[in-house]
């Protein structure tokens, strides 16, 4: 050893070359002022098997990042403008679209949020999972098939044989999700993407998706790019964090460093609005008069087939539900999809047909009477899960606000946008931004004005379905504060649909179950939290991401493998769950514990 030389650290390990380098990387937008920075002077490195996840809310430039990592951006309307991203000794921005198309999806993958977008719908899985491994192997169609197989049975995928014979639109949100993962993985890529992965699957199927990713990771050694505004997820899963706002850096740390001591403000800010277990405002119970109420609800959709077109089977939508939603009230609808949660609230708006009695405010829902229909939407209505589908784009905001008024024949062209101001100004808009389209409004606002227009006829009862999921974590902590505000001021009841467990326990009152089309447990939400009786209802619970890097998850009972169907021959159907009360209006399904 010479004296040039560092002596060596007990225990310490040479850092390994990373597997990917981003120096400086600038990526902008052409607009007609000129280029417009969307992501600036943003570095990191990526280590083999590390997980480094990229945070922040909607604008901040993390899918940019991704795509500009993938050759993906839409040029030439945006480009890599400085910078570089390193990879195998190559830097993949100067790369042609060949060289460029031979590295990504084989070395480079990614999972998209949304799967249907991502998966060909005219084409069968096994049809695309073996176009993607003959598009980077010279291996025939058989060779291809069979790795097929395997890797859809590598993501734990139920009968895959079965899977590969089947279009995207016969298979579940989750099961699509595990299909891109396998599509993916198939290839055994050195760098995994993945783009906000878990945001629209139900907390079980996140969860999932989750133990799969790492599950995978350790026996294929890949690493992963993790992209999120979901901290429960960043606390879980990474391993070093990088916090990004409107394009730029504002810090990255490791994980635990980044949670118990963030330095930048809006790291801070980030961290505080995330919805916690255990932290809902204590408030008295609600003991008014039921504002709505369903007996014995059930909605079945036959099936047709064979030469005549006769029911061969029947969904079981909903099955024997009943509740009660008492007059400034919160009540929660969770379980994962398609466990009957929206088809009830179409039942009470009168959008799905159904057998039993549904009750608002006193009066039954008599049939498909188009005049008391119309007369029973004044008192419900919905705030849905994606604002700028439920917004006619060619519509002005203040139009869009005063329809409900038009419809129903209240008051003249002045007053109704007068009413439309007033109604702007309770959810904290401004009235000069009337005359505006709903493109030219964030995705928080275009939300805020759904619950305006859901305000304008004074109703009884709001549906909201599933109505801040697709938000930021700050923008939904605005928006949960805001319904907060109005159910204050106007004492209006709320049916809050959701699959996020942590949000349902900030601001229900009371919460119902729901599974394969039935209630489980129904309970208050200190009883459900608190001290969940049915398996199924700890395995919600115990499936949330906790935003708490030391956090160990509670071993409990588990539920395994796929959701029985729903569909059933005629004549058959699930068996009727008969509900006991365990103490002080707690009802868990009959044989729990």
């Amino acid at each position: 050893m010479t004296l040039a030389e560092p002596l060596p650290i007990p225990g310490a390990a040479t850092a390994p070359e990373p597997v990917l380098r981003v120096e400086g990387l600038c990526v902008s937008a052409r607009t007609e002022q000129g280029l417009k920075p969307l992501v600036q002077d943003l570095s990191f490195t990526l280590a083999k098997g590390e997980t480094l996840a990229i945070a922040g809310e909607s604008g901040s430039g993390k899918s940019i990042t991704s795509l500009a990592i993938m050759g993906l951006l839409p040029q030439p309307a945006v480009r890599v403008t400085g910078g570089g991203i390193h990879f195998g000794g190559q830097d993949l921005t100067g790369l042609s679209e060949p060289s460029l198309r031979s590295i990504r999806g084989d070395r480079i993958a990614m999972i998209f949020q949304e799967p249907m977008t991502s998966l060909n719908p005219v084409m069968t899985i096994g049809a695309q999972l073996a176009e993607a491994i003959r598009a980077h192997e010279t291996v025939g169609r058989p060779e291809a098939r069979k790795r097929a197989v395997e890797a859809l049975r590598a993501v734990r995928l139920s009968e895959p044989e079965k899977r590969m014979g089947q279009y995207p639109h016969e298979l579940s949100g989750g099961m699509r999700q595990r299909v891109m993962i396998a599509m993916a993985l198939a290839l055994r890529p050195e760098v995994l993407i993945a783009d906000e992965p878990t945001t629209a699957l139900d907390v079980t199927v996140q969860r999932e998706v989750l133990d799969l990713l790492r599950d995978l990771q350790r026996d294929l050694g890949t690493a992963i790019i993790l992209i999120t505004h979901d901290m429960g997820v960043v606390a879980e899963m990474a391993d070093r964090v990088i916090v990004m706002r409107q394009g730029r850096q504002v810090e990255t740390a490791a994980t635990a460093e980044i949670f118990h001591r963030p330095q930048a403000d809006y790291t801070r800010a980030l961290l505080a609005a995330v919805p916690r277990m255990g932290r809902g405002t204590a408030r008295p119970p609600v003991t008014g008069a039921p504002i709505a109420r369903l007996s014995d609800v059930v909605v079945r959709y036959p099936l047709r087939g064979g030469l005549l077109g006769g029911v061969t089977a029947n969904v079981h939508a909903v099955e024997h539900v009943s509740f009660d939603i008492r007059k400034g009230e919160t009540f929660a609808l969770v379980g994962e999809s398609g466990c009957g949660k929206s088809t009830i609230a179409k039942a009470l708006v009168g959008l799905a047909p159904h057998q039993g009695r549904i009750e608002i405010a006193g009066q039954a829902m008599a049939g498909p009477d188009p005049a008391g229909l119309k007369a029973m939407r004044r008192r419900v209505q919905m705030v849905f899960q994606d604002p700028m589908a439920a917004l006619n784009p060619r519509m002005r905001v203040g139009e869009l606000i005063a329809e409900p008024l038009l419809i129903h024949g209240i008051g003249d062209a002045a007053s109704q946008r007068d009413r439309a101001a007033d109604l702007m100004a309770r959810v904290g808009l401004e009235a000069a931004q009337l005359d505006r389209y709903p493109h030219e409004f964030s995705g928080g606002q275009r939300q805020r004005i759904c619950i305006a227009r859901a305000l304008a006829l004074q109703p009884d009862l709001i549906i909201a379905d599933e109505s801040v999921s697709a938000l930021d974590v700050s923008v939904q902590a605005r928006v949960l504060e805001l319904l907060r505000a109005l159910q204050a001021e106007f004492g209006m009841s709320y049916l809050f649909i959701s699959h996020d467990m942590a949000v349902v326990e900030n601001i229900s009152d009371r919460v119902a179950v729901m599974y394969l089309g039935q209630v489980v447990e129904m309970g208050t939400r200190g009883q459900i939290f608190g001290n969940p009786q049915h398996p199924y209802t700890r395995r919600l619970i115990e499936a949330v991401p906790v935003p708490d890097p030391g956090h160990q998850r509670p071993g409990g009972v588990r539920l395994s493998g796929e959701v029985p169907s729903p569909i059933h021959a005629p004549g058959k159907g699930p068996q009727r769950v008969a509900l006991r009360d365990v103490g002080e209006g707690h009802l868990v399904a009959e044989g729990t514990g």
